[in-house]
């Protein structure tokens, strides 16, 4: 079993009784190894400085009690950003319309890296990546990395919604 795998499958349980949802846990670095785990709020809420910490406290008592990594690392808890990893089928939906970056385990047609809009999935269940002619479904499998690309539509889509949590919590 992959150690990231392993890694997420220890410490996602926490996260969710926190009331997050992972984003992504990977391991980086041979001298100076560092855990990097990104997670969000449920609620779809804005990921704080304080989450972080907080999470981060959690995680190192969890990580300690099974220890997935075997050695000293330096843990790393933050918010999946507005140009965040595609990391789950659902993500391919949610992100409908955005620019993505998907790099692909094997080449097809010579290709592997696919750039343009995400047109959720087909009929088929296949991600759809472009618009027209120049479409291309890829299954969840087939995908080695996916992020969003940051544009102007994301950036936009994101202030709209953090105006709207924060009008949310001015109400509450």
């Amino acid at each position: 079993m992959r150690r990231d795998k392993r890694i997420s499958e220890v410490i996602e349980p926490t996260v969710e009784d926190m009331g997050f949802r992972l984003v992504r846990a990977q391991m980086s670095g041979t001298v100076r190894p560092m855990l990097q785990v990104m997670a969000e709020p449920v609620d779809g809420g804005a990921m704080t400085v304080e989450n972080c910490a907080d999470l981060s406290r959690a995680l190192s008592a969890a990580l300690d009690v099974e220890d997935p990594i075997g050695g000293a690392y330096v843990l790393e808890v933050s918010s999946p950003g507005i140009d965040r990893p595609l990391t789950r089928l659902e993500d391919f939906d949610r992100y409908k319309g955005f620019d993505a970056r998907i790099d692909l385990e094997t080449a097809i047609d010579g290709v592997k890296r696919l750039r343009g809009p995400l047109g959720g999935r087909d009929d088929a269940g296949k991600i759809v990546i472009g618009s027209g002619d120049a479409a291309v479904s890829v299954t969840f499998d087939e995908i080695r990395r996916a992020k969003l690309l940051l544009t102007d539509a994301l950036l936009a889509a994101h202030a709209d919604q953090a105006k709207a949590a924060a009008a949310e919590s001015d109400e509450g």
